[in-house]
C-alpha cells in the first residue's frame, strides 16, 4: 500500500485513541454550554509554517459531531459549540505536531537545495504517530526511509556482533529477499571497503567527519548509494550534502519537534 492509503486507514483509530485520552468519560467543562448553542471557529497560526494535519483535525470533529462542517477556507469550522470545544485541544495537538514536522523538514530541504542529496526521516518517531509523521515529512518536501522493521534491513553494530561477523550479517541479509532494501551502517572507511566487496548497495555512514564523507564518496565511486547520518544540524547539512552523498537521514525531523503555535478562536 502507498503511504497516503496507509495514513488514511490509520487516521480514524489514531483520533479515537487521542480523544479517549483527552475526554475520557466526558468533557466536564463543555457541559457549561447549552447543547443547542452553535458557533463558528477559525484555527489560526501565530508563525509562518508548513500546514499539515487537516485530515486528523477534521476526523476529530467528525467523530465528536457529524453536524460540524469544514469550511471552504483552510480551517474554519461551524456547528455545535460543545464538541468544537471538546475537540479543540486534540485537533490542535495533531495539527501543531504534524505542521512542526513538515516545517522542520522543509527547512532542511531548503538548506540543501542545489545539491543532489535527499533528506530522509528515520524511525525516531512519536509512538503511535509513525505514519502521520512520515506523511508530514513528505508534505515538507522530504523523503521516507523504511517505514519500520518489516520493509527493509538496516544492519547496525549490534546486529553484526550478534551475527558473528560483518560478512556473515551481510550474506544472511542479502539471502532473505532480493527485492528488500539492505543497508549497512559503517563507522570507518575500512568497514566501507569490506561492505562494497560483499556487494552491499546502500551504506549508512555513521557520524563521519566531512573529510571522511568525501573519501567515502571517492572510494565508493557510485558502486553503492551513500547515506550520511549522525550529528546533522541545520547549520552543517549543506556542507554534508556538498560531499556528494546521496541521502542525509535526520532523526530531528520527527523526534525534536518545535510545535507550530496554533489556536482555535470562536468568530464574533
Amino acid at each position: 500500500m502507498t503511504l497516503p492509503s496507509l495514513v488514511a486507514d490509520s487516521i480514524v483509530d489514531s483520533v479515537k485513541r487521542a480523544l479517549q485520552e483527552d475526554i475520557g468519560e466526558g468533557d466536564l467543562t463543555a457541559q457549561l454550554i447549552e447543547e443547542s448553542v452553535t458557533a463558528k471557529a477559525t484555527i489560526i497560526s501565530r508563525q509562518p509554517a508548513i500546514f499539515c494535519g487537516q485530515p486528523w483535525a477534521s476526523e476529530v470533529f467528525s467523530q465528536l459531531s457529524p453536524e460540524i462542517q469544514d469550511g471552504q477556507t483552510l480551517c474554519e469550522l461551524s456547528g455545535p459549540s460543545r464538541p468544537i470545544l471538546s475537540g479543540e485541544r486534540t485537533a490542535l495537538n495533531f495539527l501543531q505536531t504534524l505542521s512542526g514536522t513538515a516545517t522542520r523538514t522543509q527547512q532542511f530541504v531548503s538548506a540543501v537545495k542545489g545539491t543532489s542529496a535527499k533528506i530522509l526521516d528515520t524511525r525516531k518517531t512519536i509512538p503511535g504517530l509513525r505514519l502521520a509523521q512520515k506523511y508530514a515529512v513528505k508534505c515538507g518536501g522530504g523523503n521516507n526511509h523504511r517505514m519500520g522493521l518489516f520493509d527493509g534491513i538496516l544492519i547496525k553494530e549490534n546486529h553484526i556482533e550478534a551475527s558473528g561477523s560483518l560478512e556473515k550479517a551481510i550474506a544472511d541479509a542479502l539471502s532473505i529477499n532480493s527485492n528488500i532494501l539492505v543497508e549497512l551502517e559503517v563507522e570507518t572507511l575500512d568497514q566501507l571497503r569490506k561492505a562494497l566487496d560483499a556487494g552491499v548497495k546502500r551504506l549508512l555512514l555513521d557520524n563521519m567527519t566531512i573529510e571522511q564523507l568525501k573519501q567515502a564518496v571517492e572510494i565508493t565511486d557510485k558502486k553503492a548509494e551513500l547515506e550520511a547520518s549522525g550529528g546533522v544540524t541545520i547549520n552543517n547539512v549543506l556542507e554534508i550534502a556538498e560531499t556528494g552523498v546521496d541521502y542525509i537521514s535526520i532523526g530531528d525531523l520527527t523526534k525534536s519537534i518545535d510545535a507550530v503555535d496554533l489556536s482555535l478562536r470562536f468568530d464574533d
